[in-house]
């Protein structure tokens, strides 16, 4: 079982489960461009901000956006852990950069949580996970 970094609080699981979902949304609907098999969600980065910051509704699973259409696949499970500790990491670091600095910090505390994956297949996830709090704001 891995292990929150020690500056994770309340706030951060809290906001994490109030996103996770459109993040994830996001993923499925970047699947479904790069992929035959992946879902056609609607999903552009307008309704994933949206929907993280809880101004527009999450339809159900499978289910795609109402409107017109928006313009390396893994799955969502493996996934999140990196994607969420990337969201955290934003809240928590807001006023630092996304530099090598910071990625060595983030590695340093990745490999201390005790994660199955290691910090290079999860990099990038964390790093998006990062991102979509800096749009957000």
């Amino acid at each position: 079982m891995s292990e929150n970094p020690t500056w994770w609080t309340e706030e951060h699981s809290s906001g994490w489960e109030r996103a996770k979902h459109a993040l994830q949304r996001d993923w499925e609907q970047t699947k479904g461009d790069l992929a035959d098999n992946g879902v056609d969600l609607n999903q552009g980065a307008t309704d994933t901000i949206k929907q993280a910051v809880g101004s527009q509704p999450i339809p159900p699973d499978g289910m795609p956006n109402p409107g017109p259409r928006h313009g390396s696949p893994a799955d969502w499970a493996a996934l999140e852990p990196a994607v969420r500790y990337g969201y955290g990491a934003r809240q928590h670091y807001a006023d630092r950069p996304w530099d090598d600095t910071l990625t060595a910090q983030l590695q340093r505390e990745w490999d201390a949580g005790g994660h199955e994956s290691t910090w290079d297949n999860v990099k990038a996830g964390v790093e998006r996970g990062w991102h979509s709090v800096r749009r957000a704001l």
